[in-house]
C-alpha cells in the first residue's frame, strides 16, 4: 500500500514538474526547435536571426511581461472587433447592402484570428 502511494506521489510530482516550465522556457524551446529546422534545411540566414532572438529571450524574457503583452494583444483585438461590429450596425441601419456585407466580413475576419489560439495557458 505504501509503495502505491509513493509511486502515485512520484508520478504526480513528475507530471507537475514537467508542466511547471515557465513561459519563457517554452519560448526558448520553441526557438531552439525552429533553429533545428532551419539548420536541417541549411537556412543560415534564419538560423542567425533565430539565434539572435534566442539570446534576447534569454536576456530579457519574464513571464509577467509575456502575460502582459498577450493581454494587451487580446484587448486590442477586442477593441477592433467592437469597432467592426459598430461599423456593421451602422451599415445595417443605413440599409447599405454592400457596406453591410463588407462590414460583416471584417467582423468575421477580426473575430476568427488564429493568434488567440492557445491563450489559455497564458491566462492561467
Amino acid at each position: 500500500m505504501k509503495f502505491r502511494i509513493t509511486l502515485a506521489l512520484a508520478l504526480l510530482s513528475l507530471s507537475t514538474a514537467s508542466y511547471a516550465t515557465s513561459l519563457c522556457q517554452e519560448k526558448e524551446q520553441d526557438i531552439q526547435r525552429e533553429i533545428g529546422y532551419a539548420e536541417k534545411h541549411n537556412n543560415q540566414h534564419r538560423v542567425d536571426g533565430l539565434k539572435k532572438a534566442l539570446s534576447e529571450v534569454k536576456a530579457n524574457c519574464s513571464d509577467s511581461k509575456l502575460r502582459a503583452d498577450h493581454q494587451k494583444k487580446i484587448a486590442e483585438q477586442k477593441d477592433e472587433i467592437a469597432e467592426r461590429r459598430q461599423d456593421l450596425q451602422e451599415a445595417k441601419e443605413k440599409g447599405d447592402a454592400e457596406k453591410n456585407c463588407q462590414a460583416r466580413e471584417e467582423v468575421e475576419r477580426s473575430a476568427g484570428r488564429p493568434e488567440s489560439a492557445g491563450s489559455s495557458r497564458l491566462l492561467s
